[in-house]
């Protein structure tokens, strides 16, 4: 219920953002799936609407955060739970920092005129991209490469948990990270005896141990694929980007496989091993991997 609400005032916004019906509803569609595909080739940049794309940058930040932090600030009628979601808080000061110093980063190396233009433009692609929803309205193949690259990255980590969004999983990153602090600090006190806590909940050495476990296998895929597409003869930009976009869903990738193109001009086998990748990230590795394993059929 929660989803087809906020999915019923997404393209109601749309609407009065200036779309049709139909395109409303088809990119509210794919907004809160995070699923990125269009009714036009040229993405959202067929619109060239700041309204469209505020109010697409909104739904998209809202499908990558949990549903049921929706449902319980939807019926507790307040933002409290938002504040208290620390996979939320992570979420939100990740993007938008990265809006901010991307923006500087185009504006700075003349890619746009002024800051707000390049703030736009950055927005947009970012999020789109982070929340591994694949909306453009730029070439971004085009920019600094330092911009797409970590559009890329924050792909893999920034969506959070029980969101429509893929990758890792903010929740897992913030566990991580805290498991490193965690090391570090043990180092220094080897004596200390301190656990893993996200706000006043201990985190288990079976979670950690568990997320640590499933990030090692996903970079490791991820390799591992990339390998695979560069032996077949693609360039390493295109088969990093295609392999990274593949495997958290996120869409358009770099140079041959770049938002002004698409996986057409891959061959069989390529496109094979994209399948692979996109099943592979969908269903979350080990669903995938467990199947390779001989014990996995002994009686």
């Amino acid at each position: 219920l929660v989803y087809a609400g906020v999915t019923a005032v997404c393209i109601i916004a749309l609407k009065l953002a200036g779309m049709d019906w139909f395109d409303a509803v088809c990119h509210a569609f794919s907004a809160m799936s995070l699923g990125g595909f269009s009714t036009h080739d040229k993405s959202i940049g067929y619109f060239n609407s700041l309204p469209i794309e505020v109010v697409l940058i909104v739904f998209q930040l809202l499908a990558a955060i949990n549903f049921a932090t929706h449902f319980v600030a939807i019926r507790k009628f307040s933002l409290k739970p938002y504040r208290e979601d620390r996979e939320v808080r992570g979420f939100l000061a990740l993007i938008l920092s990265s809006c901010l110093v991307t923006a500087y980063v185009l504006w700075n190396t003349g890619t746009y005129p002024d800051f707000l233009t390049a703030l736009r433009h950055a927005s947009f692609n970012l999020v789109s991209l982070a929340t591994d929803c694949g909306f453009t309205n730029q070439d971004f193949n085009q920019w600094p490469i330092f911009v797409p690259m970590w559009m890329l990255f924050l792909s893999c980590l920034s969506a959070s948990s029980g969101s429509t969004g893929g990758g890792i999983r903010m929740i897992r990153t913030i566990i991580l990270l805290k498991q490193t602090w965690l090391e570090m600090f043990k180092f220094i006190h080897p004596y200390a005896v301190r656990s893993v806590r996200i706000g006043d909940s201990v985190i288990s050495q079976n979670i950690v141990t568990s997320v640590t476990g499933f990030i090692f296998l996903y970079f490791m895929c991820i390799v591992i694929l990339v390998f695979a597409l560069l032996w077949s003869g693609l360039d390493f930009t295109s088969s990093l980007s295609a392999i990274i976009a593949c495997f958290n869903n996120a869409g358009p990738g770099l140079n041959q496989v770049g938002p002004a193109a698409n996986f057409a001009s891959l061959s069989d086998f390529q496109t094979s091993i994209c399948t692979f990748a996109m099943i592979l990230g969908r269903v979350q590795i080990f669903s995938i991997i467990i199947l390779f394993v001989p014990e996995f059929w002994r009686k």
